[in-house]
Parts: structure tokens; C-alpha cells; sequence
């Protein structure tokens, strides 16, 4: 009965702050003064203020920004106000701005919305600052913000209240800047090697370009269901088929599956293929965006990620097969039936489905044992074609494709391959993604007519590689959680 008799004080706080707000925007109606503001062209963001000091001094400026503090009392008060550059104090004296204009003042709230115009000054402690000599409210914040504006811990509220966080929290918004310039970063190094931005379905008739459970919705006119695409794979590559030799696409995809601190059911990734191209081609372009992203936002490549210094510039090669032999002692190469690498995998204590070969098996041992060693950058190639029915295969060893995934801090980060463009093959290997969906695997690929007829005209030697947009980010940010890196990440349903 405490807690409850507790928390109704809290509501009832809270309940007499906002209407004691919500009466001093009826005194500023009573003034004529609209409480939610107009247009307001500020000259300068608070950084630049600070910035161009030596040039600024004296001069009159324009600023617009949400206050954050307010100190002193009287006939004059300093103030903090906040722009999307950061924050700069402001000084109010009455007799600059006036009575009416102090009294204004006095109705102000944190959290509040203004745009002022004044003088630029050093106060006597040496602290840039703007002495106001007019302002305008631009919008009256009925609500006040958490914990007295000192700060917003609480995960749950940050990430389903974004706004409240970027508020308090400078640093949250200084993640999504970062994230703008790496998007920035990525189109930039690709638009400059003459690849084409392009716009492909969100909803699909067909299920795939990846292995994972689709969500479902219906279009009423067309009378039939549609997918949200879980990879843009298979039209960017009926592109390439018609003559586009070097596409990418950069935006959402939808996959049906958990939410962790790695996933998320919709997600950004960039998609890229070019025509004439190998694994090898694409394993370059992936290093390439990767370091030219980490120079833009961070000017190095090397770089701290939760306590581990990791340099983006140094990235190493193996197979597969090689990377379980390093670290588990066993060859799976070297198994010349299902038996004896179910022997293997039993031996070193991995977990396999009934339903898994060779192949599936030694991915499996791969992902139990050594994806999370994988610390600094490094290319796994090597594929089972058995778990790659989208990739070429390999010249020598059929029983492996030209693949590659880069890990880093022991998550994978792209994923990329020589196209397969035998259109018999890869006839052969839908009809087998078909066979495991019949036997219960949703997440297998659907039959694609049509892209078996484009691949029936002609797909070029294309290699073809996807990045997670948000997982990079996350890596240059050292963001723990993509939902620190998601503006408005997916969260469990929360009763009212």
C-alpha cells in the first residue's frame, strides 16, 4: 500500500507541474504572445558561436534552441541553451531586455523553446556567451523533462521516448550524426566507382534473397499475398541481367526473427553487385567502405569497441575450414561422409540438426566455436554450397562456393559472394530450398520462376556483397545495442 500511496504523489507532482505550465502559456496568451511560435531564421548554431568567437565579439547573433538551465534570479539570470551544435549560455538583464520582456522571461520554463537575438560576450570567467537583447517563444514544453534534465537512464523510456533522449542525452545525438555521415560515407565511396543507386520492391511476391522468415501482409486489389522484403538480392541482380553493371541499394529490410542486442525485425542494410566481377572484387570494396567510413566519423582506423582496440586496416583471410581447424583440432574437409563429421561434431561438443551434411555441420562447428574469436577483421571464405544457395561454386572443390563473410568482434558484419548465374543450378538448388521448406524450414527459400528465366537470358560473372548498415554502426560508435543506433527500434508491447 506504501509503494502505491508513493506513486501517487509522484502522478500528483507530476500532474501539478504540467498544469502549472500549462497556466503559464495561458499568461503568455493573455499577452498576445503565441504560445507555440513562427518562423524564427537564426543566423548562427551555438558552435559556431563558440567556434568564431575572435569574429563574433560584439556582434549581434540570432540563435534557436530548447533551454536547458536556468541560474540567477532578480534583475538578471543566466541561461543554457541548446541547438543541435551543443550549448551556449545566454544572459538576461533587465535592463537590456526590458520589463516587459524580464517579465516574459520569468514565464520561461526548461525545456522550453526560444529564439533569441543578443550580443556576443565573455563573461568574467571567460565563458562565451550571448547577452539577449530580444527573444520569441517558439514553442511552450507542457511537459517537464525526466530526472530535473540531469539525465535519462532508463533504457525502456530512452528507447521507446527517443525524443526525451536526445534531449538529455547529447551523446545519443551525437551517435545518429555519426550514422548520417557513415550512410554519407558508404554512398559517397560507391557513387564515386561509377555504381548506380537503385530503388527496388519493399513488397514481394516471393520470398527471398536470404535465409529467413518473412513477414506476411495481404493487397487487397491484387487479391494475393505479398513479403516485406527480407533482401533486395534477387531484383538487383535481374539489373544486372538487364545491363546495369554496377548497382546498389541502399535501405530497409524485414526479417521475422528475435529481438537482441544484434537484432532487430527491420534493419538497414546496403546491397551491391558488380557485373564482371568475383568474391575477390567484393571482398576489396568491403574493406574499402569499411576504412572510409571509420575515417570519416572517427579519423582513424583504429578504433576501441567495448574495451578492444581493433584496427580496421589490418584484415586477414581463411577459409572456413581452416578457421574450425585453428581453433577446434578438426579437419571436416577431410570427412568423407555425413557419419564421420557427425563423429567430428560430437567430439568437440557441437550441436547439428538431422537435416544438416557436411557442410551444414561444419557451419554449424564454425558458429558454435570460432565466430566469437574472430576479434580483429577477418574474411571467412569458403562456404559449404550446402548453406549458400545463392553463390557460385568453387572451380576446384564444388563442394564450396566462392563466398565470404567479415567478422569483427566476433559478429559477422557483411556478407558477399560470386553470383551464381548457371540458371540450371540454381533451378536445381531452389527446388532443394523447396524440399527443405516442405520438411518444416521456413526460413528456406521460396521457388522464383522469373528469376530463374532473367538468369536464363544472361547474368554476367557478378559478384554481389550485403553490409548491415546498423551493425557498423554500432562498431564505429561503440554502441553496445542496435538499439542504440535505431532511432525507433521495435519493442515488446507495454500496457497502458
Amino acid at each position: 500500500m506504501a509503494e502505491k500511496n508513493e506513486q501517487a504523489v509522484v502522478v500528483t507532482d507530476m500532474n501539478e507541474l504540467m498544469q502549472v505550465r500549462r497556466e503559464k502559456m495561458a499568461a503568455f496568451a493573455a499577452k498576445d504572445i503565441e504560445p507555440f511560435g513562427r518562423r524564427f531564421e537564426a543566423t548562427h548554431h551555438a558552435q559556431d558561436v563558440i567556434d568564431k568567437y575572435d569574429d563574433l565579439e560584439g556582434k549581434s547573433v540570432k540563435l534557436a534552441g530548447r533551454l536547458m538551465a536556468v541560474r540567477g534570479h532578480g534583475k538578471a539570470s543566466f541561461t543554457t541553451l541548446m541547438d543541435i551544435t551543443g550549448n551556449i549560455q545566454l544572459y538576461f538583464k533587465l535592463d537590456v531586455v526590458g520589463e516587459d520582456q524580464y517579465a516574459n522571461f520569468r514565464l520561461l520554463d526548461i525545456g522550453d523553446i526560444i529564439g533569441i537575438e543578443g550580443e556576443v560576450f565573455k563573461t568574467h570567467r571567460g565563458e562565451i556567451s550571448v547577452k539577449v537583447t530580444s527573444f520569441e517563444l517558439q514553442s511552450k514544453s507542457l511537459r517537464p523533462l525526466p530526472e530535473k534534465f540531469h539525465g535519462l537512464k532508463d533504457v525502456e523510456v530512452r528507447y521507446r521516448q527517443r525524443y526525451l533522449d536526445l534531449i538529455v542525452n547529447p551523446e545519443v545525438r551525437n551517435t545518429f550524426i555519426a550514422r548520417s555521415k557513415i550512410i554519407k560515407s558508404i554512398r559517397n565511396y560507391l557513387d564515386t566507382r561509377d555504381f548506380l543507386e537503385v530503388e527496388t520492391p519493399v513488397m514481394h511476391p516471393i520470398a527471398g534473397g536470404a535465409a529467413a522468415r518473412p513477414f506476411v501482409t495481404y493487397h487487397n486489389a491484387l487479391d494475393m499475398n505479398l513479403y516485406l522484403r527480407i533482401a533486395p538480392e534477387l531484383y538487383l541482380k535481374r539489373l544486372i541481367v538487364g545491363g546495369l553493371e554496377r548497382v546498389y541499394e541502399l535501405g530497409r529490410v524485414f526479417r521475422n526473427e528475435g529481438i537482441d542486442v544484434r537484432h532487430n525485425p527491420e534493419f538497414t542494410s546496403v546491397e551491391i553487385y558488380q557485373a564482371f566481377a568475383d568474391y575477390n572484387d567484393l571482398m576489396d570494396i568491403t574493406e574499402g567502405i569499411i576504412v572510409e567510413a571509420a575515417k570519416t566519423v572517427l579519423g582513424t582506423t583504429v578504433i576501441n569497441y567495448q574495451g578492444t582496440e581493433i584496427d580496421l586496416s589490418k584484415v586477414r583471410r581463411i577459409s572456413m575450414n581452416d578457421a574450425v581447424l585453428e581453433v577446434t583440432g578438426k579437419d571436416f574437409s577431410k570427412a568423407k561422409t555425413v557419419e564421420e563429421a557427425r563423429a567430428m561434431a560430437d567430439e568437440i561438443h557441437v550441436p547439428y540438426e538431422a537435416k544438416h551434411g557436411i557442410g551444414g555441420i561444419l557451419n554449424a562447428a564454425f558458429e558454435e566455436k570460432v565466430e566469437e574469436t574472430l576479434m580483429q577483421p577477418t574474411f571467412i571464405t569458403g562456404h559449404p554450397t550446402e548453406i549458400s544457395p545463392l553463390a557460385k561454386r568453387n572451380k576446384e572443390n564444388p563442394d564450396i562456393t566462392d563466398r565470404f563473410e567479415i567478422f569483427i568482434y566476433g559478429r559477422e558484419l557483411a556478407n558477399g559472394f560470386s553470383e551464381l548465374n548457371d540458371p540450371i543450378d540454381q533451378e536445381g538448388r531452389f527446388l532443394e530450398q523447396v524440399k527443405q521448406r516442405e520438411s518444416g524450414d521456413d526460413e528456406a527459400h521460396m521457388m522464383d520462376r522469373d528469376y530463374v528465366t532473367a538468369l536464363e537470358y544472361g547474368l554476367p560473372p557478378t559478384g554481389g556483397l550485403g553490409i548491415g548498415i546498423d551493425r557498423l554502426v554500432m562498431l564505429l560508435t561503440d554502441s553496445a545495442s542496435i538499439r542504440d543506433v535505431l532511432l525507433f527500434p521495435h519493442m515488446r508491447h507495454k500496457a497502458e
